[in-house]
C-alpha cells in the first residue's frame, strides 16, 4: 500500500520545508558548458576532465594555450601570425576569452551573442550561436573567408519560442 500527500497553501510567502537536503557525500562537475561547442572542439580529449573542474577564474592560464594550438591547426583563417578575426582579435587573444568558458551577461545593455555590434554580452534564445562561433573561428577579418566552415545552415529553431515563460517550445 501507498501513501501519497500534498500540502498546498494559497500563501505565496509560505515556505514549507520537510525535510532538509542531504548534500552529504563526495560531488563533482562533469561537464562545463558556458559556451556551446567550445569545450568540445578546444578542449584535446585527455584534458576535457580536467578542464571540466577548473574554475573558470583558472582556465584561460591554464587552457589558453591548448586552445591557441588547436585554432591554430583547424582555422586557416589564423594560418599567419598577426591574422585576426571580425573582432580584430589574433589567435591569441581570442583564444584568451575563449578559455574561460562562461557565459557573459550585460546587465544595463543588449543580451545578445553576437548582434553586429555587441559580442558575447548574452546570449538570447534566438541567437545563431554555432554560426557565430563558426564565422569568429574560420570566417577571417570579414566573416568572408571559408564560407564553406562558417555556417552551420541552421537558421531558427525548429519551432516557436512561446511568449512566456519558460520561453522554450515543447519538447517534439
Amino acid at each position: 500500500m501507498s501513501l501519497v500527500t500534498f500540502n498546498c497553501t494559497s500563501n505565496d510567502d509560505t515556505v514549507i520545508v520537510e525535510e532538509a537536503p542531504d548534500f552529504s557525500g563526495v560531488y563533482m562537475q562533469e561537464d562545463q558548458m558556458g559556451r556551446p561547442a567550445v569545450n568540445t572542439v578546444f578542449v584535446s580529449a585527455a584534458a576535457k576532465d580536467q578542464f571540466n573542474v577548473t574554475a573558470p577564474s583558472n582556465q584561460s592560464a591554464a587552457f589558453q594555450s591548448m586552445f591557441q594550438a588547436n585554432l591554430e591547426g583547424l582555422s586557416p583563417a589564423f594560418a599567419n601570425p598577426g591574422d585576426t578575426n571580425a573582432l580584430g582579435q589574433t589567435s591569441a587573444a581570442f583564444t584568451s576569452l575563449l578559455a574561460t568558458d562562461v557565459l557573459n551577461v550585460s546587465l544595463d545593455g543588449t543580451t545578445t551573442f553576437y548582434d553586429g555590434t555587441n559580442v558575447l554580452t548574452g546570449r538570447a534564445l534566438a541567437d545563431d550561436v554555432i554560426t557565430v562561433e563558426l564565422l569568429l573561428i574560420f570566417g577571417g577579418e570579414d566573416f568572408t573567408e571559408n564560407p564553406g566552415l562558417s555556417n552551420d545552415n541552421v537558421d531558427a529553431n525548429d519551432k516557436p519560442f512561446l511568449t512566456s515563460f519558460p520561453y522554450l517550445a515543447s519538447p517534439w
